[in-house]
């Protein structure tokens, strides 16, 4: 007789699934042939290979009575194969809940099992109750305990991946959250579906730090999926850069220059700060920022800080905004020729110190320049960070101001008293001062008459006897002399001493009576091949050339001297300042010549040179 199966295979204690055909579009009764019952068996209860085992060694009747057709294909055209449930998903009821599992029936010839786990996210309790319809994945249509396997996961990655490829056809955005760093880039949750975010996609600039982005849920664009592989990549910039072009777009066509506008500051350089003005940045300069001098951005603003700016320059072809933050506050460069007038003196503070002087800030956005030249009366040549540091308060006075160009002229050593005149007031000339010798250079010394001020003195003014070069060697650095004030130029800043004027010159006498053309005895104190040097009254020295030793040339030999021979000479030159003389043997006896022709007769009266001479020599013996 036939065999009534009704239903799916259902275990003891299982029910039929709702509806009329349940999950799957089975007929809920199959009437089988007389004798079928081990094969029906077979077929529910094992697996199709015995099946296929069992029917290959069927009888005859069998395989006559379905005219030669094979009893195993039947049912599986009936029945469909078990291995068909794999890897499909399916919709099953909550039947109750253990501690770790729901029990879903799906209709199938058994219970399956999910753990609670894969209803909610790790740490948030799972709402799910019996009763409930989810849909569910089917790993495994029999485990060896003859379970089906179930997972929730799956099958929400399922549905996921259909939505994502719904959506990548359609070229749509997709939802999704940044939960995961990974090389190269992060891991964000598309509902069930794992994509991964290239770095280069994060952002249309280089973002340094992400954690702001991550776990907010933000839309992303779907740039290429294998569902084979189970790839998926996606990117956050294509979304910025589309809503950053409409944004632009209705930005630039009412964008004028003057314009104020709300932003945020997006990323800070050395140079400035790039604001967000939404969808489109524009670059705030840093000189642009505040009136008073910042040397780095940083030190007004910080990055996602909201600031108010107005637009400066706009280039409708370039599309570079230029922006301002100090346009919209008073500026503090008005009536400044009136509040700092030349000559006034101030306090204020050091900004900022370069090679060429240092900035000293008036008030806030009001800065002067100190010049390095006007930066100390006696340190020339020094760096002014050396005089000055960075927020010291200092005095200074004004000196020029050009509100055109906003530039204020400072001067910080106006503000104290000239050394060099200060020196003069003290010191008149003439006084003695003692110093310590601070340097010995090839002309003379420099001996320091304060902290900041030298004199020098020159190597003629050390000695009355000896020669600069010999009288310096009685000198060495660190010696402590005393000196006299010669001379004080404070315009050339310069103090002239003498060492030797603190003694009375012993030749003032001898330089006083000897005068030009005077007729002085000389000593001779050396023989050169030029001529000879001699001395006059032991402290004036003078030199009688070659040429001026006789009348006679053959009589104009130097060697036909001695040295302590005295000699009478003629003065041709005084030199009072190197008190030096400049003398002639030849000049003297040409001169006696012209006096014994006038005194004893002439060269018409027909008496010689020789009877001249003879008569003045015997009139001066007589006289004698």
């Amino acid at each position: 007789m036939p065999v009534v199966c009704s239903g799916f295979p259902f275990q003891s204690g299982s029910r039929e699934p709702d509806g009329p055909e349940g999950p799957f579009p089975f007929p809920r009764q199959v009437v089988l042939p007389a004798g079928g019952a081990q094969e029906v068996s077979a077929a529910f209860f094992g697996p199709t290979q015995d099946l296929q085992l069992h029917m290959a060694s069927a009888a005859t009747p069998a395989t006559d009575h379905f005219r030669g057709e094979d009893f195993a294909s039947l049912l599986d055209e009936t029945l469909g194969r078990d291995t068909g449930f794999d890897g499909s998903v399916v919709r099953g009821r909550i039947v109750r809940l253990t501690d770790e599992f729901a029990i879903v029936d799906v209709g199938l010839k058994s219970e399956g099992r999910v753990s609670l786990r894969e209803f909610a996210p790790q740490g948030v309790t799972p709402d799910v109750k019996p009763g409930d319809v989810v849909e569910l994945y089917v790993e495994r249509y029999e485990d060896r305990d003859g379970s089906i396997v179930l997972s929730r996961e799956k099958a929400r990655r399922e549905e996921a991946w259909t939505n994502l490829e719904k959506a990548f056809e359609a070229n749509q955005r997709v939802n999704g959250t940044i939960y995961g760093r990974v090389k190269g880039g992060f891991t964000v949750d598309l509902g069930g579906a794992m994509a991964f975010l290239p770095g280069s996609q994060v952002d249309i600039r280089p973002v340094r730090d992400v954690s702001p982005l991550m776990g907010v849920p933000q839309p992303f664009q779907i740039l290429k999926m294998d569902r084979a592989r189970g790839n998926i990549v996606v990117s956050r910039r294509a979304v910025l850069e589309e809503t950053r072009a409409e944004q632009r777009s209705e930005l630039i066509q009412g964008l004028t220059e003057g314009m104020i506008l709300d932003g945020v500051v997006k990323n800070i350089t050395d140079y400035g700060a790039f604001v967000d003005l939404g969808g489109v940045d524009g670059l705030l300069h840093v000189t642009d920022i505040a009136w008073k001098r910042i040397n780095h951005p940083s030190e007004a603003l910080q990055i996602g800080q909201p600031v108010r700016v107005q637009v400066i320059r706009f280039n409708p072809d370039t599309q570079r905004i230029s922006l301002g933050m100090k346009q919209l506050e008073a500026d503090p460069w008005e009536n400044v020729a009136l509040k700092y007038p030349p000559g006034a003196r101030y306090t204020g503070r050091v900004t900022n110190i370069t090679d060429y002087g240092a900035f000293v800030e008036l008030e806030p956005g009001v800065e002067g320049l100190v010049h390095v030249s006007e930066m100390s009366w006696t340190k020339k040549n020094v760096h002014p960070g050396k005089i000055v540091a960075t927020s010291q308060e200092v005095d200074v006075m004004v000196l020029d101001v050009d509100s055109a160009k906003r530039r204020i002229s400072l001067g910080l050593k106006q503000v104290q008293r000239n050394p060099w005149e200060q020196f003069a007031e003290e010191h008149k000339i003439g006084s003695t001062v003692e110093g310590e010798i601070r340097n010995i250079t090839e002309f003379g010394l420099f001996v320091g008459l304060s902290a900041d001020i030298d004199g020098m003195v020159h190597m003629s003014d050390l000695s009355w006897d000896e020669t600069g070069e010999e009288a310096m060697k009685h000198y060495e650095k660190g010696q402590v002399v005393k000196a006299k004030v010669l001379d004080v130029d404070v315009e050339k800043e310069r103090i002239s001493l003498g060492i030797k004027q603190l003694q009375e010159d012993p030749a003032a006498d001898v330089l006083t009576s000897v005068q030009k053309g005077a007729i002085v005895t000389c000593t001779v104190t050396a023989v050169q091949s030029n001529g000879i040097e001699v001395k006059v009254d032991d402290v004036l020295t003078g030199f009688i050339r070659r040429a001026e030793l006789a009348r006679d040339k053959a009589e104009q030999r130097p060697e036909r001297f001695a040295v302590g021979e005295r000699v009478d000479a003629k003065v041709v030159s005084v030199d009072r300042a190197a008190r030096k003389l400049a003398l002639t043997i030849k000049g003297r006896e040409v001169e006696e010549d012209k006096q014994a022709i006038n005194e004893y007769g002439s060269s018409d009266s027909g008496a010689s040179l020789g009877d001249i001479l003879g008569a003045a020599i015997r009139r001066r013996n007589t006289d004698s």
